[in-house]
């Protein structure tokens, strides 16, 4: 049997009135969501962390791992672990967002990972700078792209690969952009790229490589899969589209009372009610949180708190008057660059970088 005869799901629209599927069921098992109530952790632990996980976990032995560092560099390297360990280690908090996070909201529903609004966590990061590395790999003149590949390898609408993205060089040269070797101060967890995996902080987590085992930097803009065909904004499947790359503005609160089991909808009492949540922005700096109480009718201002790094997510807090009813609360930011979260999603055929308004429907009692 060859790959090409190798089943593999399509990137197809899901048809009207179509629920999810036994293989989407599969997707969300093996990925999970962040608790969005762990969002009262500044730094989220490593398990409550959204997780994406391409193909399979590979079985990695760091005794024996290394990391390759060649193409268009005047000094090809062969790195461990220890020598990763000799240059200056950088610890960076960020906040890292999946950019098909809310894919599973849209009408039609792209067919895919079934995302609602929690694949987002914020770890500090500590590793090696990227640019530290390719410093002593010395790109030539030619260097246009750099392309990070993991051992994460599977099929994907017929193409077998290993999971691999590209940044162009002067990307990868930023001073933040680490080659990470632990999470919140300790060796990364297998799920999240153990030994090593690439952290971009502002960009969606797609461009993170994990489980790195190549750099590889090349004269031309790289046209690999998750590059050229997986991470783009489609108006049609078959459109070439627009690459995705920063992380959208965005808010989410911590649904405040107590949920039914079901369907997750809240009970609170009447009376004043504190509502928190986080919010940020791989685009600049949030300056504006906007809870409405009534489904996005009127809108008030959060007081916004320091965040906790510069690419890192903010806490917002606010105060409501709750009077019994059924309600719809609605959280929207802004950030200095002046966007501003959509009441309604901005459709694509991929579902990507889906940053509409979160909508929590609450009973107050």
């Amino acid at each position: 049997m060859t790959v090409r005869d190798l089943p593999s799901a399509p990137s197809r629209l899901a048809e009207p009135g179509e629920g999810i599927s036994a293989d989407e069921l599969a997707l969300a098992g093996r990925n999970h969501a962040l608790l969005l109530e762990a969002m009262r952790h500044d730094v989220t632990p490593p398990g409550l962390h959204y997780v994406l996980v391409h193909y399979d976990v590979p079985d990695v032995d760091p005794a024996t791992w290394s990391l390759s560092v060649d193409g268009e560099v005047a000094e090809p390297l062969r790195l461990d672990l220890d020598r990763l360990r000799s240059y200056p280690p950088v610890s960076i908090p960020v906040t890292m967002e999946c950019a098909g996070n809310g894919r599973a909201l849209l009408a039609p529903r792209p067919v895919s990972q079934p995302w609602l609004e929690g694949a987002v966590g914020t770890a500090v990061w500590t590793g090696a700078r990227l640019a530290d590395v390719l410093a002593d790999a010395a790109p030539t003149g030619q260097a246009v792209d750099v392309v990070l590949t993991g051992a994460d390898h599977g099929i994907e609408r017929g193409v077998e690969q290993d999971y691999a993205r590209a940044l162009p060089l002067s990307e990868a040269l930023r001073t933040d952009v680490l080659l990470a070797y632990e999470m919140n101060g300790q060796p990364l967890p297998p799920q999240h790229g153990f030994p090593l995996r690439a952290v971009v902080p502002g960009w969606y987590g797609m461009t993170s490589v994990k489980w790195l085992t190549a750099i590889t930097v090349i004269d031309a803009a790289y046209e690999g899969f998750q590059n050229a065909v997986a991470y783009r904004l489609k108006e049609e499947l078959e459109d070439v589209g627009e690459p995705v790359t920063t992380i959208a503005v965005r808010a989410l609160m911590i649904p405040p009372g107590f949920p039914d089991f079901g369907s997750r909808h809240r009970i609170v009492e009447a009376g004043p009610v504190a509502v928190t949540g986080r919010a940020w922005s791989g685009r600049g700096a949030v300056t504006r949180v906007e809870l409405s109480y009534d489904g996005g009718a009127a809108w008030t201002d959060a007081l916004i708190e320091p965040a906790v790094g510069p690419y890192a997510w903010a806490r917002w807090t606010a105060r409501w008057d709750a009077e019994p009813g059924d309600h719809e609360l609605c959280v929207r930011a802004t950030d200095d660059t002046g966007d501003s979260q959509p009441v309604t999603a901005r459709w694509n055929a991929q579902g990507m970088a889906n940053n509409a308004v979160q909508r929590v429907p609450v009973h107050v009692r």
